[in-house]
């Protein structure tokens, strides 16, 4: 059997721990993980009040097809989700993944892009705090717990849920 991939979409400003841990944390698992960004070879994270460090971009996002990604994560961070959902190919991207109801997880503000693509109606999610508002208008349930599971949508709160969020991204995959 062959080694099941996943895609992290993100751009700069995403929150630094929300990426780097879960990708260590699924690689170590045995996934494929590749990030995903619509332009550059490198990205650079937001880490506390200031910015963080660069991540490699594995696949720019015009060449990466949903069809070779068996889940997407979806990391926060202010900027990072705010720069995706204006971009009608990243939201795109995302959409495909819940059209074809693999797993899509996303954590803190990374839960506007499932606003966006249109993933967020009719589900219980939770999110960063200032998202459940944006979440609710877009037709979802917030609730506020470290992870939520609703159907192939997996969402968190925030750096502290990491690494319940991983496993859920992992059960998922089992």
């Amino acid at each position: 059997m062959s080694k099941k991939k996943i895609a992290i979409l993100a751009t700069d400003g995403f929150e630094q721990s929300e990426l780097v841990e879960p990708r260590d944390g699924l690689r170590a698992a045995g996934f494929h993980v590749d990030v995903v960004s619509p332009g550059g070879v490198r990205i650079r994270g937001w880490s506390g009040k200031d910015w963080g460090d660069e991540v490699e971009v594995d696949v720019a996002l015009d060449d990466a097809s949903p069809d070779a990604y068996d889940a997407l994560v979806l990391p926060g961070g202010v900027i990072n989700p705010d720069k995706l959902r204006i971009d009608e190919s990243a939201v795109a991207f995302v959409r495909a993944f819940d059209e074809a109801a693999k797993p899509l997880a996303a954590i803190c503000h990374g839960p506007w892009l499932l606003v966006q693509s249109g993933a967020a109606k009719d589900r219980t999610l939770t999110s960063w705090p200032s998202v459940r508002t944006d979440l609710e208008n877009a037709g979802g349930r917030w609730r506020d717990a470290e992870v939520v599971v609703d159907g192939h949508v997996i969402t968190s709160r925030k750096p502290d849920d990491i690494p319940a969020f991983t496993r859920a991204v992992i059960d998922a995959l089992s």
